[in-house]
């Protein structure tokens, strides 16, 4: 969600139960100001909270002109002083896929698991890992799986830059309580897959992104409810349980935030049984 709304914003997901306290948004959006500034960003995006044993993490995303490939995430743990999340890296993520349990909120501290059969093991088998590379791969994860915007709200120039439509103007009510109507915002990884009559009905300049509908499971990867008098529609993700998604029908006004412990649900596929 845009930082300059942030009040506004967090509103529309109250119903999920998120909220900041007076002081924290009042220091968010000095701080965001001043950090959109110096790094020279064309906006900074409150992505959301990951909660820790001792501090929690709050998480921005400061974006370019293409706002699918210039993202940047940054993370503090008192709204005020902004670091630089680590680029992952392919040793990294092996390393965190045996990481489990809470962030303790300290981004020095280091877990040492006992994993078998790892390469990365030391002569004890173990792995050592920073908590923030779990930190930076873990928001890569949920962008990656979960990030989602309306069909139509960006379009893909000639150039190849991805940028805001600025012609959107929301989806119909009944359009937005439609999985159909919403995308991966994340370079695409199943449209290849679609046939040659599919394609032909598409628009390239806006239908260049993954469908929501399509995730596995199918009937079971998002909830959709209806909210304000269909005058607010929102989506909540099953995979990433604190992943709240809103949009104003008819309105140009929609956003996500995230609130939980960091951990994905895999306990999904079991619940749906």
């Amino acid at each position: 969600m845009d930082h300059d709304s942030l009040h506004v914003n967090l509103d529309y997901v109250g119903s999920s139960g998120v909220c900041l306290s007076v002081e924290q948004k009042a220091t968010l959006q000095s701080s965001l100001v001043i950090l959109k500034t110096q790094q020279k960003f064309e906006k900074v995006k409150f992505f959301g909270k990951i909660l820790g044993v001792k501090n929690d993490y709050f998480i921005v995303q400061g974006v370019g002109m293409n706002e699918l490939k210039e993202r940047k995430t940054l993370f503090s743990t008192d709204c005020l002083n902004w670091g630089l999340v680590p680029t992952p890296t392919d040793e990294a993520r092996k390393k965190c896929a045996h990481v489990k349990g809470r962030f303790t909120g300290d981004p020095s501290h280091e877990y040492v698991v006992e994993v078998k059969d790892s390469d990365a093991a030391n002569d004890n088998g173990e792995i050592e890992v920073k908590e923030e590379d779990r930190l930076a791969i873990v928001v890569e994860n949920i962008c990656r799986d979960v990030m989602i915007v309306p069909r139509g709200a960006y379009v893909r120039l000639p150039t190849g830059e991805v940028v805001q439509n600025r012609t959107f103007d929301g989806l119909s009510i009944s359009e937005a309580g439609r999985l159909s109507s919403y995308c991966h915002f994340r370079d695409p990884i199943m449209l290849h897959e679609k046939s040659v009559l599919e394609k032909a009905d598409m628009d390239k300049a806006i239908d260049f992104l993954d469908p929501i509908d399509a995730d596995i499971p199918q009937e079971g990867s998002w909830s959709v409810q209806n909210e304000r008098g269909s005058g607010l529609v929102v989506l909540r993700s099953l995979h990433w349980l604190g992943y709240t998604f809103y949009h104003v029908p008819a309105s140009s006004r929609f956003g996500f935030i995230y609130v939980g412990n960091g951990e994905k649900n895999r306990d999904l596929p079991f619940m749906l049984n």
